[in-house]
């Protein structure tokens, strides 16, 4: 970058150093320093006569092999999993056709249509849970009228309260909550298409479905892509929704457990069980590494796949 004098003053770079600097600082305290202590956390523990004592690894050992811990880590990272499949083949997908069909010229009152489905992306955690659990509620939820209504009462279960299903109808509720996202990151992404590419397209007569699968999807899958690694570290990093919906102990019996509720009651405690810090960081450090280990495997495969894609 080259310094742009200005008279009486400083070179320009120095006045970015001004703003930048403050910003590294802050960074560095709320985020940089924290993770660093999380993980230092982990190497240690209490021993017997209250004495924080330095264990290397042993925390990961007990948290992996020990069944006391691994058994609880194993179903609430097999359910995180789950969570995150589920947004990735029905959320994710959805936005897209919603921003395809949003970005028509075609259509009448697109902007009413985009605002009304990115508002829920904007409400509280603890309304969209609280309100849908009410909504699904066997006793005096509105889902059993509204199916009954149209004839399909039959279809209705207490889905939130059967072992099998929580967990996925909550999953489609977060699906329901934030579908707004990917759909207005992908609009965005279709406004950027250059017109002379899709007349010439026309030209050739590919239009509809047809230019869309041909050539719009092509260009946007960078964008895809970004949205894809969004989605990973969200899922993962999901505490509010089960919390709100189904409490710490995210039933029922567990089923609905991930790895943000495990994390909390093993660090906070809950009910009878007593809170441990650093097994609490322990499964923190897990976490990061999991994350960490995802958006490397995208940065360094699948984005430099996609950059023959941008244009």
């Amino acid at each position: 970058m080259t310094d742009i004098p200005i008279a009486g003053k400083r070179p320009f770079r120095w006045h970015i150093g001004v703003f930048l600097a403050p910003a590294v600082i802050i960074y560095t305290a709320i985020m940089i320093l924290p993770l660093f202590a999380t993980l230092n956390m982990a190497l240690f523990n209490i021993s017997a006569d209250g004495v924080s004592q330095f264990v290397g690894l042993a925390n990961f050992q007990t948290l992996f092999g020990d069944p006391r811990w691994s058994d609880a880590f194993w179903n609430a990272l097999g359910n995180n999993a789950w969570f995150f499949l589920i947004h990735m083949v029905v959320q994710n997908p959805i936005g897209v056709l919603l921003a395809a069909l949003l970005s028509s010229p075609k259509l009448r009152m697109a902007a009413f249509y985009r605002t009304a489905i990115f508002i829920p992306t904007i409400l509280s955690f603890v309304i969209v849970g609280f309100v849908w659990k009410l909504i699904l509620s066997p006793i005096w939820g509105i889902a059993p009228g509204l199916l009954d209504a149209v004839g399909l009462r039959w279809l209705y279960a207490p889905w939130l309260g059967q072992e099998a299903y929580a967990l996925t109808t909550l999953a489609l509720v977060s699906v329901w909550q934030f579908v707004g996202i990917p759909m207005m990151l992908i609009y965005a992404a279709l406004l950027t298409i250059p017109d002379e590419i899709l007349e010439a397209a026309e030209i050739d007569g590919v239009t509809g479905a047809q230019q869309f699968w041909k050539i719009k999807l092509p260009l946007i899958l960078p964008s895809i892509g970004i949205i894809s690694i969004l989605t990973f570290v969200g899922n993962f990093n999901a505490f509010d929704l089960i919390y709100v919906a189904q409490g710490a102990l995210a039933g029922p019996n567990f089923a609905t457990d991930i790895l943000g509720t495990f994390l909390y009651r093993t660090f906070f405690g809950f009910q009878l069980q007593l809170g441990d810090p650093h097994m609490g960081a322990t499964i923190a450090a897990a976490m990061f590494g999991i994350i960490l280990v995802g958006v490397c495997f995208y940065l360094f495969t699948i984005q430099t796949r996609l950059r023959r894609y941008q244009f």
